[in-house]
This record gives structure tokens, C-alpha cells and sequence, in this order.
């Protein structure tokens, strides 16, 4: 998502809102970081043709990027990624640490990365520590979103801090808001991808059963969006192919692109912790959480849309039993694999 995100802020940044780049402003610098240097290439080998005679510079470390740009956007995978990036050697943090008190109060981080909430308040406290505006903005609309500049950002942070980030927020999406105090923004997020977990399992279920029952998933599909049962996985990513003739999911494409299964199930995992801390009971949570957890575990499945879900389930009918029981069990995996062989 980071390189969409990336080029809608590079893109709107040189060009401005109506497309049109004024001669004469200062001239914008954009820095750009990424810790798989080949992806860093290519965006650097896309853009830097298409804006020849602008700056757009690579760093070699998150610390570069603090020293050369004041206002800096992250999208990691997860807490370790982020504790590595503003904590660690060569991080963030250190850079700033070494700036003018002036300097530091002009820089605003954006980070959206989804991750442990009581983590990303306590990164925040540090930048707080250091004179620093930051916010959580995690984000959703997925790849797609990210590519078309039509995300919907969660934003947890002080109203200042929320104030100045709205501008960059506003190029790389199409809604942003304001949830709270740092931490908040996470909060939301965490809920909010619980429930479509949730969500996608149970659309994945019930295509399922209507195809098991001679219905044609597009029918099936057509009248569930127009009833009770309609939601996101069913009127927008069904897992079921051919549910949605012209739209093109990621279940008509093999299940590729999209929302990966391995971070719906680190999502998951994230709102069984902050249950766990809040004591509150997920019992639907608890099972998603198990079954996305057992596809995330194989090659198979973790690297495609979360949607697969749906596949996972046929191959089951086709071999064996998946039973949901007690606290979240999900028994036959033997009997599953055997299936599977078999197909």
C-alpha cells in the first residue's frame, strides 16, 4: 500500500490539487525510504523521469529521511517494524534528537501503520518527549484505495497534530477522521478490521452454502446486497467468483492483489490483545482469529486476498469436516489435507 500512498503524495505534492504546478513557488523535495531496496528502484526509476529537474531523493535510513523532510509519512507491517524505524539505530528519533528545538517543532509524523495500539501511544509519547506532532492514521480501502488516492484514514492524535497533517492526508485519500487522543485512531482501526474478518467469513459461508445448493453465486450475491445481509465482503470483495460480474475482485483473479490473508491475520491478533487487556469477550473474534491464524500459516493462502477464505472452506466440503466448537477449536484438519490431496 505504501507505494500507491507514495505516489499520490509525490504526484499531488509537485502538481498541486488541480494538476497544475505553479512556476515560481519553492520547489517541492520529496525523500523517499524503503527497506527492500529493488522497490526503491522502481519508484525512484518511475518518478524521477516523470518529474526531471524536481527533487526526488532516496535516504539510506529512516534517520535520513528526518534529517532532509519535515513532515514524514510510514506505513509498516507491524510494531516491530515501527519500534525498528523511529527507536532503533539510524531510526527517526535518533535524527531528531540531533536537530534545533526549531527544527523539531516543525515536523509532523504521520504513521500508518496498523499495529499494537498501547505501542504506537508510546512512540507518540516519545515524539511528544522530543517537541514533535504525531499521529496514528491507519488506513482503509486497500491496495486499490492506496493506488486510486480514495483511502479513508482513523486518525488518533491532538487536534494540532491533526490539523497539520489533514493537507498530506487529503493526497493520498478521500476521507480522514478525527477519532481522539494518539492511540485512538488504532483503536478504530482494529475494531473496524474485526468486524470484516468477521464479515468475510460469514459471506464466505453463506456463497458457499448457495452454491451447494445450486444457487449462481451472481444471483445470490445480486440479492443479498439488496437485503439484510448486505456488507462490505458481500457488495464489494465477495469471495465467491463471479459473485459480482464487471467488478473484477480478487476472487476472479485467483485471489491475488488485495488484502492479504497474513495481515487480516496480524489484524486479528491485534484485537484479541487489546480484548485480552480491556477484558472483553470476542467470541466471534476468537474464531476468526484461529481460522484466519491456521491460513496464514501456509504458503498457499497467507500471500492472497483475505477473500481465499471462501476457497479454504470449498476444499473442506470437497474432503472433510471443518468443525467450530467449545472456545474456538476448529477440528479435521487431517481429514482437510486428505481432501485437499485429493483435488
Amino acid at each position: 500500500m505504501g507505494r500507491g500512498m507514495a505516489a499520490n503524495l509525490l504526484n499531488k505534492t509537485f502538481a498541486g490539487q488541480q494538476g497544475v504546478f505553479t512556476p515560481g513557488q519553492p520547489k517541492p523535495a520529496f525523500v523517499v525510504f524503503d527497506a527492500h531496496p529493488p522497490a526503491l528502484s522502481k519508484f525512484l526509476d518511475e518518478h524521477t523521469r516523470a518529474y526531471a529537474g524536481r527533487d526526488v531523493v532516496p535516504a539510506s535510513a529512516p534517520a535520513g529521511v528526518a534529517r532532509m523532510a519535515s513532515t514524514i509519512v510510514t506505513m509498516l507491517p507491524s510494531r516491530h517494524e515501527v519500534e525498528e524505524v523511529y527507536c532503533g539505530e539510524n531510526g527517526i528519533f535518533e535524527a531528531l534528537e540531533g536537530l534545533s528545538d526549531a527544527r523539531r517543532r516543525e515536523t509532523l509524523l504521520i504513521d500508518c501503520t496498523t499495529g499494537d495500539r498501547e505501542h504506537s501511544v508510546e512512540v507518540a509519547r516519545r515524539a511528544s518527549d522530543l517537541g514533535v506532532d504525531m499521529v496514528d492514521a491507519p488506513v482503509s480501502g486497500g491496495v486499490v484505495g492506496a493506488d486510486k488516492g480514495t483511502l479513508s484514514f482513523m486518525v488518533g492524535g491532538s487536534e494540532q497534530a491533526f490539523n497539520r497533517a489533514q493537507p498530506h492526508l487529503a493526497k493520498m485519500g478521500a476521507r480522514f477522521i478525527h477519532c481522539g487522543p494518539s492511540g485512538n485512531g488504532l483503536a478504530v482501526k482494529i475494531c473496524n478490521n474485526l468486524l470484516l474478518g468477521i464479515n468475510m467469513i460469514g459471506t464466505a459461508e453463506a456463497m458457499l452454502l448457495g452454491e451447494s445448493l445450486g444457487l449462481k453465486p451472481d444471483v445470490l450475491a445480486s440479492v443479498i446486497n439488496t437485503s439484510t445481509g448486505k456488507c462490505w465482503p458481500s457488495e464489494v470483495n465477495n469471495p465467491a467468483p463471479g459473485a459480482l460480474p464487471g467488478v473484477g475482485t480478487p476472487a476472479d483473479r485467483g485471489y491475488s492483489g488485495g488484502f492479504l490473508t497474513r495481515l487480516m491475520s496480524k489484524d486479528l491478533q491485534l484485537a484479541l490483545t487489546s480484548a485480552s487487556r480491556s477484558s472483553t469477550p470476542l467470541p466471534l473474534g476468537q474464531l476468526a482469529a484461529k481460522l484466519y491464524e491456521r491460513l496464514s500459516q501456509r504458503d498457499d493462502f497467507s500471500s492472497r486476498d483475505f477473500s481465499v477464505v471462501y476457497e479454504y472452506l470449498r476444499d473442506a466440503r470437497e474432503g472433510a469436516r471443518v468443525q467450530a466448537e467449545g472456545e474456538g477449536e476448529i477440528e479435521g484438519e487431517a481429514q482437510l489435507e486428505q481432501g485437499r490431496a485429493k483435488l
